[in-house]
């Protein structure tokens, strides 16, 4: 039987044994309602809070900062949808990019046909935008501005920090949102030095569990409730607290918050090396963003002797998992808009590339035993 290499960790990350610990003993002990007076009940109201005391101070904003979620796209669509709502009667402009996730896109989809003005700034060719163009794309009405952190195809990191500068000075109130998902885990991020005003997080991203993240909302600023229901998360969020999940994800952010430099060290030499073996094994390609400036654990390659869809399969059958630069939605592969915004419709790009994505356990033998078995494929596919 083949040896199993996981690199596909910008999709999910497998949890961490200690992780799985922590959530299992939970299911079995911690089933109170935290809702409830009783004493299961308030036990597990207590848990919650130290979980969110660590959720808050991984970010380094206030506990009371702090809405846990359903996970990534909870937090995006609470965070553009409620705010545009919400500041409907001071605006109706939004600006984004072009290269977010479709947990920002769909939602500004939905706005648009709500009557909002949607302003989709370009990337350039590394999946980049300025903070120029930012400045250029506000208007009177723009109330809301969304951009991640980084890219989870190509790993392009946006200069929030400038952006969030830029419009503590302005004089116009317009809210800063930051889709965090990718980098939170892999990046030290801290909420009072980006100057942002809200924040989404998940879990699964960081080897936590799945079904389970946070908003960052700044303090003074109000945001409805997505879901409608009880008065959990100070009203801020109906339904009842997944015990088990927040208490696994507070594990996981500790693990994370005490490792964060040396896992950082070891993400960027794990892509470092990829580069290096794929030099030397002769391989014609080319990166997707860029090396450096760029999440540490995403490397986007452009293969273009092989379309990725086939380089993809026969990858899994030699069992070495990742992802091609598209995505798959409902049993249609189709072309990545991260990579036709950066190259265009027509670009190699769209059909070559494969992304690789590293994780804490991925060792320096896997990424050589990976470019050793991908080197065999594109000559052997080659021939054919």
């Amino acid at each position: 039987m083949k040896e199993k290499i996981y690199l596909d960790h910008a999709a999910t990350t497998p949890m961490d044994p200690e992780v799985i610990d922590v959530m299992t003993k939970a299911l079995s002990e911690n089933y109170g309602n935290a809702s409830s007076i009783h004493q299961l009940g308030k036990k597990n109201r207590v848990l919650i809070d130290y979980a969110r005391q660590t959720m808050a101070e991984s970010i380094g904003a206030k506990t009371n900062e702090i809405i846990i979620t359903s996970g990534g796209t909870e937090s995006d669509n609470t965070a553009i949808i409620k705010t545009a709502e919400h500041l409907a009667d001071r605006g109706k402009h939004i600006i984004t990019t072009n290269v977010e996730h479709p947990a920002v896109l769909n939602p500004m989809k939905y706005l648009e046909n709500k009557g909002f003005e949607i302003t989709y700034l370009p990337a350039d060719t590394k999946g980049k935008i300025t903070l120029e163009q930012v400045k250029e794309a506000i208007r009177p009405d723009t109330i809301l501005i969304s951009i991640m952190y980084g890219n989870n195809e190509v790993g392009a990191i946006m200069p929030i920090q400038a952006i969030g500068e830029y419009l503590k000075e302005l004089d116009q109130e317009i809210i800063f949102h930051t889709d965090a998902v990718q980098a939170y885990g892999s990046i030290p991020l801290d909420v009072e030095a980006l100057n942002v005003d809200l924040l989404s997080v998940s879990a699964h991203k960081m080897n936590g569990p799945k079904g389970i993240g946070f908003l960052y909302i700044r303090e003074g600023i109000k945001i409805p409730s997505l879901l409608l229901g009880g008065a959990q998360e100070n009203e801020h969020r109906a339904g009842t607290e997944n015990i088990p999940a927040i208490l696994a994800f507070e594990k996981a952010i500790q693990i994370h918050q005490k490792n964060q430099t040396e896992n950082y060290n070891h993400l960027m030499e794990l892509k470092k090396t990829f580069i290096k073996e794929m030099d030397e094994a002769d391989i014609d390609y080319s990166v997707n963003g860029e090396i450096n400036d760029s999440l540490p654990h995403v490397l986007s390659l452009c293969i273009p002797a092989i379309r990725s869809d086939m380089l993809l399969i026969q990858m899994d059958l030699e069992g070495v998992f990742l992802s091609a630069g598209s995505a798959c939605s409902a049993g249609t592969l189709e072309p990545s808009h991260v990579l036709i915004a950066m190259f265009g419709d027509e670009a190699t790009e769209i059909d070559h590339t494969l992304r690789f994505s590293f994780g804490v356990g991925t060792t320096l033998e896997e990424i050589k035993k990976t470019v050793e078995i991908l080197k065999k494929l594109t000559l052997n596919m080659q021939k054919h």
